[in-house]
C-alpha cells in the first residue's frame, strides 16, 4: 500500500510543494492567470517599464508578493488586520475631526 501511495500523482505532487493533495486540488482550482498588456510605442521601453510598475502597484501585486514571500499563521494574519484596522479607524477619526474643525 505504501509503495503504491509514492506512484500516484497527487502524492508526488504533495511532496513536491508540501501541500496535502486535496488543498492542492483546491489551490489549483483557485489559482487564476491575470493577463495584464503594455503598449511600447515609439521603442520607448522605459516609459513601458513604468507604466508596467504603475499598473502593478495599482492593483497590489507587489504587497501581495511581499506578504506571500513567507508562511504567516492564521493568528499572525488576524493581529496585521486588526492592526491595520486600528490604524484605518485612527486615521478616518482625524480625518473627520480636522473637517469637523476639533483639534
Amino acid at each position: 500500500m505504501i509503495a503504491a501511495l509514492f506512484l500516484l500523482p497527487e502524492y508526488r505532487r504533495f511532496m513536491a510543494n508540501r501541500i496535502h493533495p486535496v488543498a492542492a486540488d483546491r489551490f489549483d482550482e483557485q489559482e487564476t492567470t491575470r493577463r495584464m498588456q503594455i503598449i511600447v510605442r515609439d521603442n520607448n521601453v522605459d516609459q513601458a517599464l513604468r507604466a508596467l510598475k504603475k499598473k502593478l502597484q495599482r492593483e497590489g501585486v507587489y504587497r501581495e508578493m511581499k506578504l506571500r514571500r513567507h508562511y504567516e499563521k492564521p493568528s499572525e494574519k488576524r493581529a496585521r488586520e486588526h492592526a491595520a484596522a486600528v490604524r484605518r479607524a485612527r486615521k478616518m477619526e482625524r480625518k473627520r475631526m480636522e473637517r469637523d474643525g476639533i483639534k
